[in-house]
């Protein structure tokens, strides 16, 4: 069963200005609903991830902020978001949503948050439209329980994951891999274990090339028991602020590719959505909903 944590009442309190990119949240589930690939049976909502959950990734002085609305004006500018007690539950709701897709992951092989892919949020900082990062606390949440001890993050939104870098800096029980466009935001990169930055235009070819070559040896050599996904489609040719070229028809490839690699090694994955800006919503839409249209072709 394909498991999809929804969350839509959480988005309305954004600004204005960032709603259209928002509308995805909503707009995903509604599309595979009306096809018929999914029910109310495939989704679930979840509460708002406890404190010390948190505090098992983020610095408690940085949440403490969050938590008490108290981030500087230069702070909040980083984030992208004027602080709200709503963003912050909203975001603490992903970050429950993706820990609760995990445990669907074990029992179903694959489960996803329709959100998610907070990847900019470091240990004590906020940034990039991120203030908590949902799969940097879901790692840290199955290594404390014990239900992992070796994880791979594929991370291959057109932005690196410079907050999931920071965070698993120092921790050799979780492997960062992030393929991502070399001169696209953050313009101060982080060091991932594994970084592929790509030059403008990178292509369809050249991209699925590059994941081929360097995918399946990379899980051999980890053997992770566990694997995060980040699904970003911004880096679509129609993305207004990336600078990758891929086609939709590309980008669906790149997802069955990993799913692939993971069903072959019987590792489950929690998918988070990540980025996606084309001016077009349907092609926002049409991108992320061919991940799940994979997952459910390869898994169900």
């Amino acid at each position: 069963m394909l498991k999809i944590a929804f969350h839509p009442v959480y988005i309305h309190p954004l600004p204005a200005g960032h709603r259209f990119p928002m509308l995805k949240y909503e707009l995903i589930p509604a599309q595979l609903a009306h096809e018929g690939l999914i029910g109310a049976e495939n989704l679930f909502a979840m509460p708002a991830v406890p404190e010390e959950v948190i505090l098992l990734t983020h610095d408690e002085t940085y949440w403490a902020q969050l938590r008490d609305l108290t981030l500087t004006a230069k702070e909040q500018r980083r984030t992208g978001f004027p602080l709200s007690a709503m963003l912050v539950e909203r975001e603490r709701r992903i970050a429950q949503g993706t820990i609760d897709a995990c445990h669907y992951a074990f029992a179903y092989g694959i489960a996803f948050n329709v959100a998610g892919g907070t990847h900019h949020a470091g240990k004590d900082w906020g940034e990039g439209f991120c203030l908590l990062n949902d799969q940097a606390i879901a790692a840290n949440y199955l290594l404390d329980s014990g239900l992992a001890s070796s994880i791979l993050i594929i991370d291959l939104d057109v932005h690196q994951g410079n907050g999931t870098a920071q965070i698993f800096e120092h921790n050799p029980k979780v492997f960062t891999f992030s393929m991502h466009g070399a001169n696209n935001f953050p313009f101060r990169k982080e060091k991932s274990d594994l970084d592929i930055p790509l030059p403008d235009g990178t292509g369809d070819d050249e991209y699925l090339h590059i994941l081929k070559s360097t995918l399946p040896q990379l899980i051999d050599q980890q053997q992770p028991d566990f694997i995060f996904y980040l699904s970003g489609v911004d880096v679509l040719v129609t993305d207004k602020l990336g600078k990758i070229a891929l086609t939709k028809a590309a980008c669906k490839l790149r997802d069955s590719f990993v799913f692939e690699q993971c069903i072959s090694r019987k590792i489950p994955v929690q998918v988070s959505m990540g980025g996606g800006y084309s001016p077009d919503i349907r092609d926002i839409v049409e991108a992320h909903c061919n991940t799940y249209r994979v997952a459910n072709e390869l898994y169900f």
